[in-house]
């Protein structure tokens, strides 16, 4: 079909739950896009984070073909060596702990929330709330809208979940006046993405460690995003050296392919018992394989420090458009995830960016999201950049 073809029939077929753009993507390779029309796009926003190791990396496709051909899905009171091996490979790169799998960021956030409830309850049953943090993301479960710190999410839904509390982000002293003997956990994203790539401090991470062990609560971190090298190791609590009691994963992790999970330390993780929390199709043999591929992907392309080495390369290329375009008014981010904050609305840029054959993201009205994959080569900057500097002159 055509592009106008595949839009009409999403407008008489598909709910219109996504404000989207006129393009069709048919096919992609590495960090690039094709259109129906066949026309390319450097992609560098792959997915909202997906695509980590960008698109159809051949690792990953080679497994899921293999295991594709031997088993696509069990249920869950069966056993497979893929869901093994892969809680495994999470705990040999996180802490010691267990692993829940699940199909999606929201539901890893989901899964986190019951857990940190659950040991609450078990010791106190006044003890299930849970304070996030303003301009934060979770997900559009009932539950992580209601988590997300962003009011927005949840208009049109109420009543929303009772038990969350929020409170402005990298600020300590409102954390510490939000606690009450009922608040059992602390959910915060070490970066913000959908809050426009706002980097926890260091020190405060550091002080809100300390006060979680004070005074026996838990801290989760929410690394959908940053999570699987996106920041230069493997999860971002490494690079801000604070390392949380319940970290969730998805996004990326499964190379392009849907799967989540929660990692939780070893003396909480058996709070969740039989009966007690589940998914149909999560860590299906499907699934798994794509994941350990990815984490494959990941050491044999020695991606972690790809990704450092060449965030730093593009940090440097959006620095010198901040000294050419009066409207840059901050460049910041950790490895390949990179916030552009405006002066004025980014929605003309990233439309002009399209236009160019550039697919990056605008968040919070006024910043650019750009992550591009992993496996992005320098040649790759360079050229968005350049579209990057064309979109700066031509609308501002």
């Amino acid at each position: 079909m055509n592009t106008n073809e595949t839009i009409a029939m999403y407008g008489k077929y598909v709910m219109p739950t996504y404000t989207k753009y006129p393009l069709a993507i048919s096919r992609g390779k590495g960090s690039r896009v094709w259109d129906n029309e066949g026309k390319e796009y450097l992609d560098f926003f792959p997915g909202w984070g997906v695509g980590g190791l960008g698109h159809n990396h051949s690792v990953v496709v080679k497994a899921i073909k293999k295991q594709a051909g031997k088993l696509i899905h069990i249920a869950n009171n069966y056993y497979h060596d893929g869901q093994a091996l892969l809680a495994k490979e999470l705990i040999s790169q996180s802490f010691s702990g267990k692993v829940f799998f699940c199909n999606s960021g929201a539901e890893a956030n989901e899964g986190a929330i019951k857990l940190a409830r659950k040991f609450g309850n078990s010791n106190n049953p006044q003890r299930n709330e849970i304070i996030t943090m303003g301009e934060s993301f979770h997900g559009r479960t009932i539950a992580t809208a209601t988590a997300t710190g962003q009011k927005r999410i949840g208009q049109g839904f109420e009543p929303l979940l009772p038990g969350f509390t929020t409170v402005p982000f990298n600020d300590l002293a409102a954390l510490k006046a939000a606690i009450t003997p009922k608040t059992v956990a602390i959910m915060l994203e070490p970066i913000q993405g959908e809050g426009g790539v706002r980097i926890a401090d260091k020190t405060y991470l550091a002080a809100v460690r300390t006060l979680c062990d004070e005074k026996n609560i838990l801290l989760i971190f929410d690394e959908i995003q940053t999570g699987m090298g996106r920041t230069g190791e493997m999860f971002c609590y490494k690079n801000l050296g604070v390392t949380p009691d319940i970290l969730t994963l998805a996004k990326s992790l499964g190379g392009g392919f849907p799967i989540g999970a929660f990692i939780a330390k070893a003396e909480i993780a058996d709070t969740l018992q039989p009966g007690t929390h589940g998914s149909t199709f999560a860590g299906s043999p499907l699934a798994c394989a794509a994941a350990l591929a990815t984490f494959e992907a990941i050491e044999k392309g020695k991606l972690l420090e790809k990704a450092e080495h060449m965030g730093a390369y593009l940090m440097k290329k959006l620095n010198a458009l901040k000294k050419k375009h009066a409207v840059i008014r901050e460049v910041r981010g950790v490895g390949l995830m990179v916030g552009v904050e405006l002066t004025v609305e980014g929605k003309k840029i990233y439309e002009e960016c399209l236009k160019s054959g550039l697919l990056i993201n605008c968040t919070q009205a006024v910043v650019l999201r750009i992550m591009p994959p992993l496996i992005v080569k320098k040649k790759e900057i360079d050229q968005a950049i350049a579209i990057l500097d064309e979109a700066f002159t031509r609308c501002t």
